[in-house]
C-alpha cells in the first residue's frame, strides 16, 4: 500500500525502460512530485535522452538533475579503494559495489536541496544493490523515506511490465519488448552482465557479452609497456603524462580492453544469501591493481604490507555488502591511507593478451637495497651466521611439540 504521505521523491533514474515504468508508477501510486536524478559514472551513454524522457514523462524542468560524477567516482571512491588492492572472494574488483554509495549521497544531496521527503531506487528484491542503495540512505539521512518498488508492486512478469508501459505511453524499443538475453550495469570502472543467457554457470558466456573488452586470443601478438606513476599511492601519470583520474582510468581502460585484460567469470555470494553467476569485465582496474601491488613491493614495510592484506578481505566485504559509510570501513580507511605515504614511484607493466605482468618498479622511497640481497658480497655487511640464532628462536616450539609428540608415543 502506497503511502500517500509522501509528497516529493527523489528517483535514480538511467532513462531506461524500468525506471521510467518505476517513474510513472511513483506518479500513480504514490501521487508524489518526482525529482530525477541521472549520474553520469562513464557508463558510455548519452544522458541527453534521459533529460528529455523525464520531461516527456511530466517532469518539471527543474525537477531533472543530471551529474558528470566520473571525477568524484573515480578519485573518491575508486582509488581510495585500490589503495587497499580490494578483491571480494579473490577475485571481483567490486565495480558495482563502490558505485552505489556515490549514488546514494548523491540522491541524499538532492533531497535536502529539493526538499524532498523519500528517495527511490530501481534495485530488485533479489540483488545486492538494495542493500547497498538504502544502507547509504540511512547512513546519511536517517529518517529518509525509502521506496523499493520491486518490493511492492503488483507486477509478476515482464509482460505486465510491458503492458503498464504501453497504457501509460511510455515508448518501448523493439529490443525491450521480448526477454533481454542478460541485464548490464556499467560504469567507468567496469561493467557486469548477469541473467539469461548467463545463468548456468556450466555454460560458457557468450563473445557478445563482453562489451569492454576483446577476446585475449585476438589481442596483438606484440605486448604493450606502460609506465604509470604514483603519488601516495593513487596514480597520476601514464607514460610521463598527467592526467586526472578520472581521464587516467579511461587510458588505463582502452590500453586493457586492446589488450583483452581484465575478463572475469564468477558465481558469487550475494549478501542476501543466494549465489549468482556474472561476468565482469574491469580492464583498467586490472592493470591499475598490479601495478599498484609492484610499486607497494619496494615500498612497504613488511610488515605494513602483510597486515593490510590481513586486513583487505574485511574492508572489501564491507563495500561489497553496502558498509562503504559505516565506522569500521573508515576505520580501515584511515590505516589503509596512513601506509600509502611512502607509496610513490614508478612502474613499468607490460600487457598481453589478457596478462599484465610488472616489469620494473623504481621510486625514491625504495626499501630494496640490492647491497645487502646481492649474492656478491656487498658493501653493506651481512654476516650470515647471524641467521643462525633466529633460526633456532623461531624453531623452539616447533621441538618442544616434537619432543612431546615423542614422548607420548613412547
Amino acid at each position: 500500500m502506497a503511502d500517500k504521505s509522501v509528497k516529493k521523491v527523489v528517483l535514480a533514474y538511467s532513462g531506461g525502460l524500468d525506471t521510467s515504468i518505476i517513474l510513472k508508477w511513483l506518479q500513480t501510486e504514490y501521487g508524489a512530485e518526482v525529482v530525477t536524478f541521472t549520474a553520469d559514472l562513464g557508463q558510455g551513454e548519452e544522458l541527453g535522452p534521459a533529460r528529455e524522457k523525464a520531461l516527456m514523462l511530466g517532469i518539471k524542468p527543474e525537477n531533472i538533475f543530471i551529474d558528470d560524477l566520473r571525477e568524484e567516482f573515480v578519485r573518491d571512491f575508486v582509488f581510495p579503494m585500490f589503495r587497499a588492492n580490494t578483491v571480494y572472494e579473490g577475485q571481483y574488483l567490486l565495480g558495482t559495489s563502490i558505485a552505489r554509495p556515490l549514488i546514494a549521497k548523491r540522491q541524499i544531496e538532492i533531497a535536502r536541496q529539493v526538499g524532498a521527503d523519500a528517495v527511490c531506487h530501481g534495485a530488485t528484491g533479489k540483488g545486492n544493490d538494495q542493500v547497498r542503495f538504502e544502507l547509504g540512505y540511512y547512513a546519511l539521512e536517517p529518517e529518509i523515506r525509502v521506496i523499493a518498488p520491486w518490493r511492492e508492486w503488483d507486477f509478476k512478469s515482464r509482460e505486465a511490465l510491458i503492458d503498464f508501459a504501453e497504457k501509460h505511453q511510455i515508448p518501448i524499443s523493439k529490443d525491450k519488448r521480448g526477454e533481454a538475453p542478460f541485464s548490464v550495469d556499467a560504469n567507468l570502472l567496469h561493467s557486469s552482465s548477469e541473467g539469461k543467457v548467463l545463468e548456468d554457470p556450466a555454460v560458457e558466456a557468450p563473445e557478445f557479452v563482453h562489451m569492454r573488452t576483446i577476446a585475449p586470443e585476438d589481442a596483438p601478438d606484440k605486448p604493450t609497456v606502460v609506465t604509470i606513476d604514483f603519488e601516495a599511492g593513487d596514480p597520476v601519470a601514464i607514460d610521463g603524462q598527467k592526467l586526472s583520474p578520472a581521464a587516467l582510468l579511461t587510458r588505463l581502460n582502452e590500453l586493457g580492453h586492446d589488450n583483452g585484460i581484465g575478463r572475469l567469470d564468477l558465481v558469487e555470494n550475494r549478501f542476501v544469501g543466494m549465489k549468482s553467476r556474472g561476468i565482469y569485465e574491469t580492464p583498467g582496474g586490472t592493470i591499475l591493481l598490479a601495478a599498484h601491488r609492484g610499486i607497494e613491493s619496494i615500498t612497504l614495510d613488511r610488515g605494513a604490507m602483510h597486515l593490510k592484506d590481513e586486513l583487505m578481505p574485511k574492508y572489501a566485504s564491507l563495500i561489497y555488502n553496502g558498509f562503504w559509510f559505516s565506522a569500521e570501513r573508515e576505520m580501515l580507511q584511515a590505516a589503509i591511507d596512513h601506509s600509502q605515504k611512502p607509496v610513490n614511484g614508478q612502474v613499468r607493466v607490460k600487457l598481453y593478451k589478457g596478462n599484465v605482468t610488472v616489469i620494473g618498479r623504481t621510486s625514491p622511497y625504495s626499501l630494496y637495497d640490492q647491497e645487502l640481497v646481492t649474492f656478491e658480497e656487498g658493501a653493506v655487511a651481512y654476516d650470515h651466521r647471524d641467521a643462525a640464532g633466529f633460526i633456532k628462536l623461531n624453531a623452539l616450539r616447533l621441538r618442544v611439540t616434537a619432543n612431546r609428540d615423542r614422548r607420548v608415543k613412547g
